[in-house]
């Protein structure tokens, strides 16, 4: 949501190695949140919160269940370590 407003979903990445898993960034925000889709009525178990400009792009590692990348307009690619949810997601291992 933005400021009580809903937002349009820009992307959506499933987790090939845990399909359990998947990445959504809507439109304009900074933000990716992860959710369990074994949990529908409160499926969010991360944040991700890094970026400082709209996130565009998100990739889970082809090789690890545990490990994905955000790129924003803010010109980073962020590389964040997930192993540890449902506990909050503070920073990313890569910048």
């Amino acid at each position: 949501r933005n400021g009580g407003k809903k937002s349009p979903l820009l992307r959506l990445g499933w987790n090939k190695l845990d399909p359990f898993y998947l990445a959504t960034v809507s439109l304009n925000s900074p933000s990716t949140m992860i959710l369990d889709v074994r949990w529908p009525k409160q499926p969010l178990v991360a944040n991700l919160t890094g970026h400082t400009g709209s996130v565009n792009a998100i990739a889970w590692a082809p090789h690890s269940p545990c490990h994905i990348c955000t790129a924003g307009d803010d010109t980073q690619a962020l590389i964040w370590h997930l192993s540890d949810m449902p506990r909050p997601i503070d920073n990313p291992i890569l910048a």
